[in-house]
């Protein structure tokens, strides 16, 4: 017995194992004897002809195919414990050649991936500018106003950013369409809900006014009877509103009911504390995302394809779960789209690619800074898991395998070590 192990591209393996001497001899002298019982030949009953004639009707070849084919599974547990090799995917078998003497037999399969690291200490880490500008608070103060905005009744012409209440009727070649109808209908003027055209029309308007809009619907309208149709709107304009916003003092502030927000003052320095906040959080996550994307990038793995598959299907999976959750089956959201599930796992694997490629560089900075998880980590862990989805956490435990857990929470700590290593400091690590 003889075995020989190398790696190909995509950390796919080769194994040649070598069968001879008495093993082989007594493995065809088996396979002989296993074909020799399944025989028939006339005159004699099934498995009983003389041994000289089975001999002519069972050619050497044969024999030595079914030997191989009855230790093929036997044969790859002593050539990969030989080897200190463990396949990721399933073996293909080969025979390389075959005669009395012996077989070479060669298994093919993805091993787990050899990782070179690059540089994963003092790296870049850029927040980039997170303080807040007088605009942008500005802005923020202005957004907040208009939810508090009061629609108060006008008299005059519609402006842009007016509501107008309607009556509509849409007509095309003089008769009513489908959903082409409403009363004391609430437009804001600008906003966009109508075809094009039918805002811009009212603009201008004033109450009790009636109006023709003579329009045309665009050629992607969704429903197929109206595109590119030429229609006419009758309407009726009901009333007209104008947005109101509240003036910028004490009481206003108070509205925010916000502990320790009594005034203007208060109310500012609030929202500046919260767009900081929310600010430093989009900074962070956009320079955590560029520097783990900067430490995969400077390593080296030869990542197999059974990987990557596994992964879209785990992302696959994980959407169909959100899908469902809305209602609605993942049968139904493919014909929507037009797609096989074979054609939308497809699009995920530049994003399984990356996350794969992403878990091994982790994996082996764990392994090289030597980082563990404790086994109070691990009962954390399987109690937060246990926690998000109400489960007991006995089922959790024998539901997912602890060399799961035990991974994530190495790679978790790898992450955090990579941070806490870039150059210079962070404001908050």
């Amino acid at each position: 017995m003889a075995t020989n192990f190398t790696v190909k591209e995509k950390s796919m393996g080769e194994l040649i194992y070598v069968v001879d001497g008495e093993e082989w001899k007594k493995a065809c002298e088996k396979a002989f004897r296993k074909l020799a019982s399944q025989l028939t030949v006339k005159g004699f009953r099934k498995g009983q002809a003389p041994k000289a004639i089975i001999d002519k009707q069972i050619p050497a070849y044969d024999r030595q195919i079914q030997a191989i084919s009855d230790n093929a599974n036997k044969w790859l547990a002593a050539a990969v414990e030989e080897a200190g090799v463990t396949p990721i995917s399933q073996p293909e078998l080969d025979i390389k050649s075959v005669d009395a003497g012996q077989a070479e037999i060669i298994y093919r399969f993805a091993v787990y991936p050899e990782v070179k690291l690059g540089e994963y200490k003092d790296m870049d880490y850029n927040l980039g500018d997170i303080n807040v500008t007088d605009d942008e608070l500005n802005e923020e103060i202005e957004r907040i106003r208009k939810t508090f905005a009061e629609n108060v009744v006008k008299e005059g012409p519609a402006e842009s950013g007016d509501t107008v209440n309607i009556d509509y009727t849409g007509y095309k070649d003089g008769v009513p369409f489908e959903g082409g109808q409403a009363t004391n209908f609430d437009l804001k003027l600008g906003s966009g809900q109508f075809i094009p055209g039918f805002e811009d029309q009212l603009i201008g308007s004033t109450a009790g006014e009636e109006k023709d809009l003579n329009l045309t619907f665009p050629e992607d309208y969704h429903a197929e009877d109206l595109k590119g149709a030429a229609v006419v709107f009758k309407v009726k304009v009901n009333e007209v509103k104008s947005e109101v916003l509240p003036e910028i003092d004490d009481e206003f502030a108070k509205d925010f009911n916000a502990p320790g927000v009594e005034d203007v003052e208060g109310m500012y320095k609030l929202v500046r504390e919260r767009l900081e906040e929310s600010k430093k959080g989009a900074a962070e996550q956009k320079a955590d995302a560029e520097l783990l994307d900067a430490v995969s990038a400077n390593a080296e793995v030869d990542i197999p394809d059974v990987l990557v598959q596994e992964e879209q299907q785990n992302m696959f999976n994980q959407f169909a779960q959100q899908i469902q959750s809305y209602g609605m089956s993942v049968s139904q959201f493919l014909e929507m789209g037009g797609q096989t599930a074979d054609q939308f796992i497809k699009g995920y694997e530049e994003d399984a690619r990356k996350a794969v490629k992403l878990r091994l560089v982790l994996e082996k900075i764990a392994e090289t800074e030597k980082l563990e998880a404790s086994a109070e980590e691990i009962q954390e862990q399987y109690q937060k898991i246990a926690d998000q989805y109400q489960m007991e956490i006995d089922k959790v435990k024998s539901s997912i395998d602890e060399v799961y857990i035990v991974q994530d929470i190495k790679n978790d700590k790898a992450y955090k070590f990579v941070k806490d290593h870039v150059k210079g400091s962070l404001i908050e690590k």
